[in-house]
């Protein structure tokens, strides 16, 4: 009778496992306390729980799952079989909570804790490298995951939740998203170093107007800017390669296959000259961004503040 009771209140085979797990997660714990001390009052003292709630949830979980998991000696308990294979899985599963509760806090901690921090591909030799000695001068122990990336998958990433906070451009508008502009960047074009424009210190773009250019991929923010500034020179650029990196585009320019829009480079580059462009006023806002609403942790409060503290000084000079 009793068997066929359990069974009654058995979740049947249809029930989805999503419900399963909200049924039996709360009472795990309440198990694993009862299995290790064999005794449902000693357990109910350890767990901190009368021991009529704990007893009414042991039963309840035999009734859900169906079987027995306690043979039941007067005041205390032994495990049947099925129960020390639900024991097995249940400690597991715990351990994996404490540990994921474990890693959550340490990445929170205030001094120790984890910033997931994105930028672009062009700041990475240099703006980013220095930006995280001068924070770590006073935030030595603070660890970051660091994630390089075009624009709009930077701003996916924050939407997903994989990234605090990420240095972008152009600045994003977007009712989801914080965004404070920082620095701004100024654009030369780049042309190969026997170019017959390469022997010019300055140029309007409009002079450009009938070379082949090299360009990052659409999707990219600087793309986005090469194609505005060129419609605003009056032409439209023809476009003979696309890629996803900034200076691989300044080596296929070296290579004679092209000029191209493009911020500083970290270092010289051998085999290309970069002219100032006067006209239009060719530069990209570089601005930090974060999800609205989204709660900081100590960390990212202290490193958020301090890339805001940088403004109109972020660049290297």
């Amino acid at each position: 009778m009793e068997h066929q009771q359990r069974s009654a209140g058995r979740l049947s085979p249809s029930s989805d496992t999503e419900d399963m797990t909200m049924l039996l997660a709360p009472r795990l714990a309440y198990f694993a306390g009862v299995a290790r001390t064999e005794h449902v009052t000693r357990a109910a003292q350890e767990l901190e729980v009368p021991q009529s709630t704990l007893s009414r949830a042991m039963a309840r979980l035999e009734q859900d799952l169906g079987v027995d998991l306690f043979a039941r000696h007067g005041r205390t308990v032994s495990l049947t079989p099925a129960g020390r294979t639900f024991l097995t899985s249940v400690e597991r599963a715990l351990a994996e909570i404490r540990r994921a509760a474990d890693e959550v806090r340490a990445d929170a901690d205030p001094t120790t804790g984890k910033v997931a921090f994105g930028f672009l591909h062009t700041m990475g030799a240099e703006t980013v490298p220095g930006l995280l000695h001068a924070f770590r001068a006073d935030h030595p122990r603070i660890r970051f995951s660091l994630v390089q990336n075009y624009g709009e998958a930077m701003i996916e990433k924050l939407r997903a939740g994989e990234l605090d906070l990420c240095l972008t451009s152009p600045v994003p508008d977007a009712p989801d998203l914080v965004a404070r502009r920082l620095d701004e960047q100024k654009l030369r074009l780049v042309v190969p170093a026997d170019h017959p424009l390469a022997t010019r210190r300055r140029i309007r773009l409009a002079e450009a107007a009938d070379e082949t250019f090299v360009t990052l991929e659409p999707g990219y923010g600087l793309r986005r800017i090469t194609d505005d500034l060129c419609q605003e020179a009056g032409f439209r650029p023809r476009i003979a390669f696309e890629g996803e990196e900034a200076e691989t585009l300044r080596g296929l320019v070296a290579a004679g296959l092209g000029v191209a829009l493009l911020p500083p480079p970290p270092f010289p580059r051998p085999g290309v000259a970069e002219l100032t462009v006067t006209a239009p006023r060719a530069a990209r806002e570089i601005g930090v961004a974060w999800l609205d609403g989204h709660p900081d942790t100590p960390p990212v409060a202290a490193f958020k503040k301090f890339l805001l503290s940088r403004r109109g000084n972020l660049l290297p000079t």
